[in-house]
């Protein structure tokens, strides 16, 4: 992902969610950015460029220790 399409990401996560997540991109990966509440990991938002939209999917596992 290109910084100004993680700055967007990161701006949109904070006015939907929480002012204290954070979209950071991934060492070694470009297609993808890692979400962070604070300094709690959340999960992933991947780029998807399927049929000429672009759009993301944010994906977070759960774990059942933390239900």
């Amino acid at each position: 992902m290109k910084p100004e399409e993680i700055k967007k990401l990161d701006g949109y996560f904070k006015r939907m969610f929480n002012p204290q997540m954070t979209v950071k991109a991934r060492p070694r990966k470009n297609d993808s950015a890692e979400v962070y509440l604070g300094e709690e990991f959340l999960g992933v938002v991947y780029v998807d460029d399927e049929d000429g939209d672009r759009s993301y999917n944010f994906s977070m596992a759960i774990l059942d220790v933390d239900l």
